[in-house]
């Protein structure tokens, strides 16, 4: 007989508590809660740990504030705690689309007993509307990054965290890319439905251009050099100026329009 799925979540922060509040509300609102829900708090500040230890938190969080060497660090932390056999990683700031989102995913992994991960379509902010993207992963295009595959969409089997290992702690954005790197070969789904809002604060829109070279040495790191890997990086870097020049807005604005979004 198998064991029911257990996800647990994982949320990441560091000196920003209005963005805890707001993935804690996202998280309690499922009508299928997380079997745990893990925040590493890493602040500089007692707030997040005030605000936890004196407010009514649900039976399933927990949470550790103590520093930590950074993002990956971080999850990794989460990761070792976790007793879930399945884990998502929803960085604070990030919510979860709906509060279906979480018995989707677990659905998921209920109808397919032999799945190892799976992903899905997710809202964020680009050219300043929200849209929803993402497609489903394809190992032969991974030399374009984590293009249209949202690492807080990715619901993980641990067991794969112990077959593969954790995440890198030499990459400052680029960790979940290797992980998915890793992970390539392992059976996944796609979900069309949207499982995540995405924060459009993240480290990796504001470090774009280290997230490029980043994304390339790893690449190269696991499958060796690639002509297409260059061309696509240059390709991003035309559009991320493109975009963010006095016309980006409106040309964006003609693709959402045109429904090329995804491209």
């Amino acid at each position: 007989m198998l064991l029911p799925n257990t996800i647990t979540v994982i949320t990441i922060c560091f000196n920003n508590l209005q963005d805890v509040i707001a993935t804690c509300q996202s998280v309690d609102m499922q009508e299928l809660p997380p079997f745990e829900h893990y925040i590493i708090d890493g602040s500089s500040s007692a707030e997040i740990k005030n605000y936890l230890e004196n407010n009514v938190q649900p039976v399933y969080r927990k949470w550790i504030c103590e520093p930590d060497n950074g993002i990956y660090d971080a999850i990794n932390k989460g990761i070792k705690h976790a007793t879930g056999n399945i884990l998502v990683m929803l960085n604070s700031g990030d919510t979860f689309f709906d509060a279906k989102a979480i018995a989707h995913a677990a659905a998921a992994f209920d109808n397919n007993p032999s799945l190892q991960w799976l992903h899905s379509k997710y809202k964020l902010l680009r050219g300043n509307q929200w849209v929803i993207i993402g497609k489903p992963f394809e190992k032969n295009k991974l030399y374009r990054g984590m293009r249209s595959i949202c690492h807080q969409t990715m619901f993980v089997k641990k067991q794969l965290h112990d077959q593969y290992g954790l995440y890198s702690t030499s990459e400052k954005i680029a960790a979940d890319y290797d992980f998915l790197c890793r992970i390539a070969d392992e059976k996944f789904i796609f979900l069309e439905s949207p499982l995540i809002n995405f924060a459009p604060s993240g480290i990796s829109s504001s470090g774009y251009f280290l997230s490029l070279a980043e994304t390339k040495k790893v690449y190269e790191r696991h499958f060796g050099k690639s002509i297409l890997l260059n061309l696509w990086q240059i390709r991003l870097k035309v559009l991320f100026h493109l975009l963010h020049s006095p016309v980006g807005n409106f040309l964006y604005k003609i693709k959402t329009g045109l429904k090329l979004e995804n491209l």
